[in-house]
């Protein structure tokens, strides 16, 4: 009945939702650093942190057909506090990430986002996600500036800006701050990555955790400011994460949090101001419960024009049998292609990617060309 009430609706709107990227978010480029401060900063590649597993990147392409990967890394090993946020690299650290975005975008086709995976912090990931002076805060005298955040991503920008199926990441889950702020920063990346001369794609994420759920909430809300972005380009679409269980945040093995109904604020504010949005944070565990609202959560962006693509939390080379999210923190595995669990079980990739997901993987995504948000031609994969 639901899949019967969407077609309607998009019949009688003359609507044409489509998801162009669809994948996987690669998290491991931000590990090691939790700790003392100072712990695992700049690190040992290979060791303490790592971006991908190219063996598992060959897994989602060839044999499930995504096209999109979402690649963390820490601010504080591209820029080493010694030099401050800005255009002064770790040319060996940019390197190793360099190699991981070759990989996927220029050996395997497909899409990659860049990943600042720093809550709009810099200086001390020691204790993520609350430790670290906020980007622009004026009253903390070892904050970098907004000023440095957008050197950093005009440099970064400038690197990038030839290859076309490099996403621009502004920043992940910015909270705690103002949302005057969030925007503020947001605009000098824009601004920075413009004047480099990169029309890249842009995803720009809002406040309280960028929640699609909370977007219109509160006495701050994101809906009020982050229509207020500029982009001679217009190339910028949202960056929303959206997990199911009761507090949103990622930590529970019970989804509650149904999508249609706590992301309806969210997509009617996209639909007003004629905005896209990506959703590169959502998953659920290996229970029936969560399968039902995961498949809720796909056929919802597939249904709604106002989304374009989504990456699923997470996959990784470093999960081992932990899991990124939604367990209660049993150790049930990764979405990385043959994780297991503690029990030597299979992991959630056998057990929520390939039962959950990949049935509702899009038969024809975007394969070549621009990153956009309008999209641009989609085929069957390139086998």
């Amino acid at each position: 009945m639901r899949a019967t009430l969407s077609l309607l609706a998009s019949l009688v709107t003359g609507a044409s939702a489509t998801i162009y990227y669809a994948g996987v978010a690669e998290s491991g480029g931000e590990f090691g650093a939790y700790g003392d401060p100072g712990t695992g900063i700049p690190g040992t590649f290979g060791k303490d942190y790592q971006f991908i597993d190219e063996a598992g990147v060959d897994t989602y392409v060839d044999e499930n057909h995504v096209n999109l990967f979402r690649i963390a890394f820490l601010l504080e090993r591209m820029c080493p506090p010694e030099t401050g946020l800005g255009a002064t690299f770790d040319e060996e650290h940019y390197g190793h990430f360099k190699d991981a975005v070759d990989y996927v975008t220029v050996t395997k086709g497909a899409y990659a986002i860049l990943d600042p995976h720093n809550y709009m912090r810099y200086n001390d990931p020691s204790q993520q996600p609350y430790s670290g002076s906020v980007i622009g805060n004026a009253s903390d005298d070892e904050a970098a500036t907004t000023e440095q955040f957008g050197e950093f991503w005009g440099e970064l920008a400038s690197r990038f800006k030839d290859n076309e199926q490099v996403i621009f990441g502004l920043m992940n889950e910015p909270h705690d701050m103002t949302t005057e702020l969030v925007l503020k920063n947001n605009q000098a990346a824009i601004d920075a990555i413009r004047e480099a001369g990169a029309e890249n794609l842009i995803i720009m994420p809002g406040n309280s955790w960028t929640g699609g759920h909370a977007w219109t909430e509160g006495d701050d809300p994101s809906s009020a400011l982050l229509n207020q972005f500029n982009d001679p380009a217009n190339n910028t679409a949202i960056d929303i994460h959206e997990y199911l269980d009761e507090d949103f945040s990622g930590g529970h093995a019970e989804c509650v949090s149904d999508p249609a109904t706590y992301l309806k604020d969210m997509t009617e504010w996209l639909k007003t101001n004629h905005l896209k949005a990506f959703i590169t944070e959502f998953g659920g565990a290996n229970n029936t419960g969560c399968a039902d609202m995961l498949e809720d959560m796909l056929n919802y962006m597939s249904d709604n024009e106002e989304y374009i693509g989504w990456t699923a939390w997470a996959a990784g080379p470093f999960w081992g049998p932990n899991s990124p999210c939604c367990t209660d923190s049993v150790q049930l595995g990764s979405l990385e292609p043959g994780s297991t669990a503690a029990d030597g079980s299979p992991g959630l990739y056998d057990t929520v990617w390939l039962p959950v997901f990949q049935p509702l993987i899009p038969e024809k995504l975007q394969w070549s060309g621009k990153a956009s948000v309008d999209g641009g031609e989609l085929s069957a994969f390139p086998a």
